[in-house]
């Protein structure tokens, strides 16, 4: 007889309906005989504005929620109404998992240890010594603070905003002891004559935002390419990359891995990423763009 407590998760973010973390969690819990419950807490759905973020916060906690994971726009947001943030997420000033305890409210930030997973078992030895991150936002300073603890020799911070990407180049600079360059899009050629690798971190590639953020044809074998859109997997850079002779990395990685460490606060059980992956790909098969 199942002797574990029953779990009670939300997803806390705009437009977070179709998402598809609650089906990955909870079909992962029945796989270890968890009784898991998983939500979405859409504001856009439920006429809510992130400013009532913590009027959230107490009607999760008095309905029972043992944890929240936290989306946009919203992972800034909650830093402050939280009790206890651990030291990663703290660097970040972003969390997306919150944990309901006994001594208050404990953030988390899966996205980076996730992405750093991610990038260690999906692309395995390959170089480090010159990498571009395209994109300054949440997702892309969670993707290059996991870059830095990978050994990334040298990281150039890419955005259109250009206020932006130096600003994350100076916090990574201070936090890491270690000089982070930044640049605007333009200089893409430029970077990418020489750089060893290239993480894309903007929405260009997802269905709303189809196509390329740069040109394909500035690409060459040598470079390796990782996206973190997952919807579709395989996005118009990844089959650009691929046809160019790149190794490359989908999103799907990193989703699964962010929810797995995610899973694993919650419940303090361990997942089985691989397992996990391939129940991902059969969510997302339909999103599927032929190769």
């Amino acid at each position: 007889m199942n002797q574990t407590p029953p779990y009670l998760v939300g997803l806390v973010g705009t437009g977070v309906s179709p998402s598809l973390t609650p089906a990955l969690h909870m079909a992962e819990a029945r796989a270890l005989g968890i009784d898991y419950v998983y939500r979405t807490i859409d504001l856009t759905t439920l006429g809510l504005a992130p400013d009532q973020l913590p009027d959230i916060l107490a009607w999760a906690r008095r309905l029972g929620f043992d944890a929240l994971n936290i989306t946009h726009p919203c992972k800034r947001l909650v830093v402050e109404y939280l009790d206890r943030i651990d030291p990663l997420a703290q660097a970040l000033g972003s969390v997306n998992t919150v944990l309901f305890t006994e001594d208050g409210l404990a953030g988390y930030n899966t996205d980076t240890t996730g992405f750093e997973t991610a990038f260690r078992t999906g692309l395995p030895d390959v170089a480090v010594d010159d990498v571009v991150l395209l994109g300054a936002g949440g997702a892309g300073s969670a993707v290059a603070d996991a870059l830095l603890r990978v050994g990334t020799g040298r990281l150039t911070i890419v955005d259109i905003d250009a206020e932006r990407a130096a600003e994350l180049a100076t916090d990574l600079t201070r936090r890491h002891a270690l000089e982070v360059g930044n640049a605007t899009t333009d200089a893409l050629p430029r970077l990418l004559a020489s750089a060893s690798g290239l993480v894309h971190c903007t929405p260009t590639g997802m269905k709303e935002h189809p196509g390329t953020p740069f040109s394909p044809h500035l690409l060459r074998p040598e470079i390796w390419v990782a996206d973190i859109v997952y919807r579709p997997l395989d996005t118009a850079l990844l089959r650009a990359a691929r046809d160019a002779g790149c190794a490359t990395l989908d999103g799907g990685r990193m989703a699964v891995h962010q929810a797995a460490d995610a899973f694993r606060l919650i419940t303090g059980h361990e997942p089985d990423p691989d397992r996990m992956i391939r129940h991902f790909h059969h969510l997302v098969a339909p999103d599927r763009v032929p190769a």
